[in-house]
């Protein structure tokens, strides 16, 4: 049987995408995979159809770390409608209840520090989350409701950037995991005028930064003019993902060992959790201490 040919380059790397509005992130993921003709891609956790923001793709071998910037933090700016709640806690829902707004600057203030710190929150029927591999807000579209559990988020910090008579606008910076859209409308529900999230953008995973980012626009104009150097020449390295955690410097012969799945004794490391391994030739992978603070190989890149 002749053997399937792969389509597509084997480019490797991780743009920093400033998703556009009204885009699933998988449909820019998508365009991104065909401007780059990339042969393997994927994005590090789904941003809302209204959100637009940071999202990372990882391409060719950069997608065996995409869970890595899915565990990161994430920062947000977002702004909020008070006096409404909505089927899906923001604009693209129906509005389910109107309320007047009788909240003055210094209530809202007070509310907020209810929420910061660890919080539980139920995820929201229109999350993207799974149920028996089927996303809730396919669920949801059917009409069908299931129970969720609570989950704890840690909000690091929430800041008022702006409130004006029903509307607030706040920032974010909070753990993996946490949903703006309930973040909001639990808000609105201490307020007892209800709320949901008008505009949200992304600005910041883990440290990469808003700043950082390019557009499709940007990037379908580097395509018609064909400039495919420039192009690759955005695509960070893997590397550049765990840029703040430990680092481990190997040996030749303490890489050898380690690609073949070996773990091994190395003096000075940290004694326990996950570390970046280096080679003479460059970034080897992932490596985890494990209970007799060996460092084992968790995720290592393609061997040529």
């Amino acid at each position: 049987m002749a053997k399937r040919r792969k389509r597509g380059r084997d480019i490797t790397g991780i743009l920093l995408l400033d998703k556009p509005m009204d885009f699933t992130s998988n449909k820019a993921l998508q365009e991104v995979k065909y401007l780059y003709f990339a042969a393997k891609a994927g994005h590090t956790g789904a941003l809302d159809p209204i959100a637009t923001g940071v999202l990372p793709i990882c391409l060719g071998e950069a997608t065996k770390y995409s869970q890595f910037l899915l565990n990161a933090d994430k920062k947000y700016r977002t702004i909020a409608k008070l006096g409404q709640k909505t089927t899906t806690a923001d604009r693209e829902g129906d509005v389910l209840e109107t309320k007047p707004v009788n909240v003055s600057e210094q209530q809202l203030l007070k509310v907020l520090e209810q929420y910061r710190g660890s919080i539980a929150q139920v995820p929201s029927m229109y999350s993207a989350l799974k149920k028996d591999g089927v996303p809730l807000y396919k669920l949801a579209r059917q009409g069908i409701e299931i129970e969720r559990d609570a989950r704890e988020v840690e909000i690091y910090s929430l800041e008022l950037v702006r409130f004006s008579g029903d509307e607030m606008e706040l920032d974010v910076h909070c753990s993996k995991g946490t949903y703006i859209r309930n973040l909001v409308e639990d808000i609105g529900e201490s307020l007892g005028c209800g709320a949901h999230v008008q505009e949200l953008r992304r600005t910041a995973v883990g440290h990469f930064e808003l700043s950082e980012c390019v557009t499709l626009e940007q990037l379908q104009a580097m395509k018609q003019q064909d400039a495919k150097l420039e192009m690759d020449q955005l695509l960070l390295p893997i590397e550049s993902a765990l840029s703040h955690w430990p680092t481990i410097s190997l040996t030749d012969d303490q890489a050898y060992y380690l690609k073949l799945g070996q773990a091994i004794q190395i003096a000075g490391a940290p004694l326990e959790g996950l570390v970046a391994l280096v080679e003479e030739q460059g970034f080897l992978g992932v490596g985890e201490i494990n209970n007799d603070g060996k460092v084992a190989p968790k995720r290592l890149v393609k061997q040529d």
